[in-house]
């Protein structure tokens, strides 16, 4: 298998980085002088937008009157409110049943959905002008960023992993699915003969048969890039291998796709024309088991140059797992900063700090300290401080003004005058393991309607998200005590079942075996009143005791409720 390279590799390096060495001048150009970069940035996207509706009725048209960069963006902020997902939903409703012209010009490309704070998902548009300028030409440079991590990536197959290009359509016919889908089918022609999948294979919504096809191909090949934005992806994709390595080696000598899994009619027949009767390398699969027993990621690919993923903030537990099964010259670039809302910036070295593009977005932060400030002081990109952390506001040529990214990130450093960050975590009631962004309220909800449902009420309970696990408990003190813990699993079956109808990414990531099943525990009589006397007791002040009911799993809160357990 080794050496087994994809013909014209260098032709592939040398056009990536031709485009890519164009789009890096323009950000180097940008680097020198940050705040001028941002006020050209927005003056262009308040030019873009000023004749709609929104642009209107939040003087656009006046804002842009301001002569120097402070003062505009002073008269930006006055004008225009600091805003979250609900802000903009009425006007993403009209342009989803038709309307042109409202929160940008025309009509979206299309719509991401993801989930949002209550149960209905976030509809994210994303503009013709957004698609083209800023994920067309960040992609070509993230490209270009993984040949200048190792000039190996593209030399064989790419594995990637992304959602469903179009999974539906809005009331107007514009179609909503996964901009990592539409991305994947929208890469340079020299990039998608490399792929190791079709497209279709995406399609596949039985998660197990997913992976099954696209490891049964990935493995196959001799496999030099993988891409997918979380790390627990590429734990389960081997936990799948595991479960199914023979089936595979069946598969690739016979040049066939497992007949009882769950795929499509027209997947399979997509399939049809990439598989056929491989021997030698079933032959060599073989072989790799009867040598390690466990084959892992640096057997089967052993050339394996770039592992593109995230591994900052929770994710880092899953990427720690996985990191000693490639090969000890992979290479494991960070994702960067990235979310449905906007792709914010890139992470152009091996190292793990997304470069923020002040070229193509504006920017705005609210200090660590002062987020539950009703009246915070909203800092400009140019003026932050390595090694703080931040709250982040994005404006977008998507129709998103002084958006709440809910995301605490810290400054790492300086690329030029533009600061480099990391996520550090959800803020405001969100946590999230792999993505799926639970909200407190949406948890909350979850355990009243099971209230309802199974007619057992809970005096007070919580939840705690635990990355090591890669799951929630969930503690109960229930009004019967004499509830057992058959009966606190089933509730906890019915909590789990009704999440899954409120929150979009929290069912995706249990369909995909990502999120595990959550965890119940019983709690004493009187468990909330023992928490509290015990953290006043540390000095807590009793007039402002406040505790959040969903929580990412810490060494401060969650030991106190361990300990108030039913054995």
């Amino acid at each position: 298998m080794k050496g087994q390279w994809i013909n014209g590799w260098h032709k592939i390096n040398f056009a990536i980085g031709l485009v890519g060495m164009i789009y890096r001048h323009k950000l180097r150009k940008a680097s020198r002088n940050v705040e001028k970069a941002q006020e050209k940035t927005l003056r262009g996207i308040l030019e873009y937008a000023k004749d709609t509706v929104y642009g209107r009725e939040h003087d656009f048209e006046g804002i842009l009157k301001a002569k120097t960069a402070p003062e505009l963006f002073k008269a930006y902020a006055e004008k225009v409110k600091m805003s979250d997902y609900e802000d903009f939903r009425p006007y993403i409703n009209r342009h989803m049943h038709g309307e042109s012209d409202i929160l940008f010009p025309g009509k979206p490309k299309m719509y991401a959905t993801t989930s949002g704070t209550t149960s209905e998902p976030k509809w994210i548009p994303i503009t013709h002008k957004y698609f083209k300028d800023v994920y067309g030409v960040m992609n070509k440079t993230w490209l270009d960023s993984l040949i200048r991590c190792n000039k190996h990536a593209f030399a064989g197959g790419v594995v990637t992993i992304v959602g469903k290009a179009i999974e539906g359509y809005a009331p107007d016919g514009t179609v909503y699915g996964s901009v990592s889908g539409v991305s994947f089918t929208n890469c340079p022609d020299f990039v998608k003969v490399a792929y190791t999948s079709p497209a279709e294979v995406f399609e596949i919504k039985d998660y197990r048969a997913r992976y099954y096809t696209i490891m049964r191909f990935g493995i196959e090949y001799n496999s030099t890039v993988l891409i997918t934005a979380n790390p627990s992806t590429i734990v389960e994709m081997q936990n799948n291998v595991n479960e199914f390595y023979d089936d595979y080696v069946k598969d690739i000598e016979n040049g066939t796709l497992k007949a009882d899994l769950d795929i499509p009619e027209h997947v399979r027949e997509a399939l049809k024309s990439r598989m056929t009767p491989n021997p030698a390398r079933a032959k060599e699969l073989r072989e790799l088991k009867e040598q390690f027993g466990t084959v892992l990621p640096k057997h089967y690919w052993p050339d394996m140059a770039v592992v593109n993923t995230w591994h900052c903030g929770n994710t880092k537990i899953y990427m720690d797992k996985i990191r000693g099964a490639f090969p000890e010259t992979t290479k494991f670039p960070e994702f960067g900063y990235f979310a449905s809302e906007c792709r914010a910036g890139l992470v152009l070295n091996e190292g793990d700090d997304t470069t923020l593009f002040a070229h193509m977005h504006y920017f705005e932060f609210i200090r660590e300290e002062d987020i539950d400030n009703p009246n915070p002081e909203f800092l400009p990109l140019s003026k932050l401080e390595l090694g703080k952390r931040y709250c982040m506001y994005v404006t977008t040529c998507s129709g998103l003004y002084r958006y709440n990214m809910n995301d605490l990130i810290v400054v790492t450093g300086f690329n030029g005058t533009i600061p480099t960050i990391q996520f550090v975590q959800k803020v405001n009631g969100i946590v999230t393991l792999t993505g799926e962004k639970l909200h407190e309220r949406q948890f909350i909800k979850a355990v009243h309607e099971a209230e309802q449902e199974t007619k057992m009420a809970t005096k007070f309970f919580i939840g705690f998200a635990d990355p090591e696990y890669s799951g929630y408990h969930f503690y109960y003190e229930f009004a019967d005590q004499a509830t057992s813990q058959a009966q606190a699993e089933e509730f906890t079956k019915v909590v789990d079942a009704h999440l899954k109808t409120i929150n979009i990414e929290y069912d995706a990531k249990r369909a995909s075996f990502r999120v595990k099943d959550p965890v119940t525990h019983r709690l004493q009589e009187n468990a909330f009143e023992k928490f509290k006397a015990e953290c006043i007791s540390e000095g807590a002040r009793d007039g402002q005791f406040k505790l959040m009911l969903l929580l990412l799993k810490d060494q401060k809160r969650w030991p106190k409720f361990d300990k108030l357990v039913i054995d």
